[in-house]
């Protein structure tokens, strides 16, 4: 006699894995559908008591087409950039042209602490790569050893 296991959901649940390892911003962006096939890679470092967001952006016309914003949903404040990719190739040859237009929107989101607010947020680009500083995000979140008394 052989033992049939059934299970009625999945032994992977992705959505609580993503909001118990990244916070409720990465399940939220896991569920959104996905509008074109360009999802810029993102990396966030710690530089003191500051967060630093690096999106690499390479060909986008970031004063146009991007948006860097704080936005507050659900008693959750998340840092948010969303833009438009566009990617356009001409070319002729032998009395032929050849055009390709490629373009799409992107979304990424990041959660921060509730002390943060949109004043201490600041964005540059250089060299195709967004850079977003976030000041204060680890202000306080050293560990503080308590002594002991006998």
């Amino acid at each position: 006699m052989s033992k049939v296991a059934l299970w009625s959901r999945p032994a992977w649940d992705t959505d609580r894995w993503l909001r118990d390892f990244f916070g409720p911003a990465a399940a939220a962006d896991w569920n959104t559908p996905a509008t074109s096939g360009f999802r810029p890679a993102a990396e966030i470092v710690r530089d003191g008591d500051d967060a630093v967001v690096r999106v690499e952006l390479p060909g986008v016309d970031v004063e146009k087409d991007v948006n860097v914003e704080v936005d507050f949903q659900n008693g959750v404040s998340r840092l948010v950039i969303h833009g438009e990719h566009r990617d356009e190739h001409h070319e002729e040859s032998q009395g032929r042209t050849l055009r390709e237009i490629r373009y799409g929107s992107f979304r990424r989101s990041f959660q921060l602490p509730a002390h943060v607010t949109g004043d201490a947020i600041t964005a540059s680009y250089d060299a195709g790569v967004l850079t977003v500083r976030v000041a204060g995000v680890y202000a306080g979140t050293q560990a503080q050893k308590i002594a002991i008394t006998k």
